[in-house]
């Protein structure tokens, strides 16, 4: 497909990276793909300049974590990108799709997909949420408006990405998307959900879930504060410590999130009203979520 171009990361995942790849340079609807390798030690690099030499590959020094998503955006020449984690793989058509849907609705930044966890295929917890978004969105929307995306089930217009930055530097990962999301909502675009674009996921045992949980809840913390109106912020950061387990993980996250309050201070930007009515709309969604505990 010449109108899209897949970007994945990838650290340390050699096996399921290869798998990734397999299945996403088989799709009828194949892109042209970008992996970023995030300085893995375990020849995944390697494995895949050797294995699949149509894939671009970059190499990061270093562990960019998801701003090497950011990198690999710059080395691609499509109008749209569909982002693929190491652990997930879009099923066919689902490319063709997204960008059925965004050529046809030029004010959209993205459209996200459905997500089908391995091995039953069950829909991932977030999945509901995404359909039942209380967000309020114009009448032209084709599917329900979101203020919130997952990276690695979403296809972004590149122009709108770029234009907000792509993913902060700050955030590495965990979360990460949810800052971006609101930028581009500040800026005027808009954002949706398509069941018709089915991703399936196979959650990685390669991973660091007390780490993921730390970062997630900093994270969380860093967007409230950088975003949101001083009381918004101050009952959504008692809304995310109460549904956080009072453990040295939870505390070394709330430190990690104070320590970054001089940049977070500097670079702080409340969002319009209009944005701020969306992301209130969402609270209570989020106090009863199963897909945002931060457990582990």
């Amino acid at each position: 497909m010449s109108e899209v171009s897949v970007v994945m990361i990838t650290h340390n995942r050699r096996d399921e990276a290869l798998r990734t790849l397999e299945a996403m340079t088989s799709l009828p609807d194949a892109a042209p793909i970008v992996v970023a390798d995030n300085a893995s030690d375990d020849g995944t690099a390697d494995a895949i300049a050797t294995l699949f030499p149509n894939v671009s590959l970059l190499r990061c020094d270093r562990n960019l974590g998801a701003l090497a998503r950011n990198l690999a955006v710059r080395q691609i020449h499509t109008p749209y990108v569909a982002f693929c984690d190491d652990d997930t793989r879009w099923q066919p058509g689902a490319l063709t799709r997204a960008v059925e849907v965004l050529d046809t609705y030029p004010g959209l930044a993205s459209v996200t997909g459905r997500c089908l966890v391995e091995p039953d295929l069950v829909e991932d917890p977030i999945t509901p949420e995404l359909r039942h978004s209380p967000v309020k969105g114009p009448d032209w929307l084709p599917g329900p408006a979101l203020l919130g995306v997952m990276a690695g089930l979403t296809t972004f217009r590149v122009a709108a990405f770029r234009q907000v930055g792509g993913f902060s530097p700050r955030m590495w990962l965990g979360g990460e998307e949810e800052l971006l999301a609101i930028d581009l909502a500040a800026h005027g675009w808009w954002m949706c959900w398509d069941p018709g674009i089915v991703i399936h996921h196979a959650p990685s045992r390669l991973r660091d879930p007390r780490r993921r949980r730390q970062l997630g809840i900093r994270n969380t913390l860093w967007t409230l504060w950088l975003r949101r109106p001083a009381r918004s912020a101050a009952r959504r950061t008692v809304d995310v410590l109460r549904s956080a387990p009072r453990d040295t993980a939870t505390l070394a996250a709330v430190a990690e999130a104070v320590r970054g309050l001089p940049w977070v201070l500097a670079e702080r930007r409340v969002v319009p009203l209009s944005v701020e009515e969306g992301l209130r709309s969402l609270e209570d969604s989020q106090r009863r979520s199963t897909a945002r505990r931060y457990v582990g």
